[in-house]
């Protein structure tokens, strides 16, 4: 496999375990998700399958069509993590049947499933980079 192949393989395999995770916390340990994280589910979602092909045939043409999902994505969950952390009136995070001020996970007082999120929206977004710098240069040898 070609470096752009790997980090192709890597972006998609990042997209699979946060996906795998989030159905994790809600379908196996009952967590209800509130809107904000059901609409980075939206946007992580599609990306299993897009970046699968993409790996499959190691090719990047399909990078500009996934940077609206990373940016949209990323940018809500900034927002839950900034719902979360800053100081707030209760009254702005009550998002449906449950709050976005809902801290299911809290791993060392800091680390909650919006930043894993964020995490993985950066590491794709990282990954889908190196692959297209890869095949620039490659092309342009």
């Amino acid at each position: 496999m070609s470096k752009k192949g790997k980090w192709l393989f890597f972006a998609w395999f990042v997209s699979v375990i946060a996906t795998s995770g989030s159905l994790y916390l809600s379908e196996v340990l009952g967590y209800t998700p509130c809107e904000l994280c059901w609409f980075q589910r939206i946007f992580m979602y599609p990306l299993v399958c897009v970046l699968g092909i993409a790996s499959y045939r190691q090719q990047t043409v399909i990078i500009p069509y996934t940077v609206p999902l990373l940016a949209v994505g990323g940018s809500i969950s900034i927002y839950h993590i900034l719902i979360q952390k800053l100081p707030h009136d209760s009254a702005i995070a009550a998002c449906g049947p449950t709050s976005c001020l809902d801290d299911y996970l809290n791993w060392f007082g800091w680390l909650t499933i919006p930043m894993l999120a964020l995490a993985a929206f950066i590491l794709i977004g990282v990954s889908l980079l190196q692959a297209w710098r890869i095949e620039k240069r490659t092309a342009a040898e």
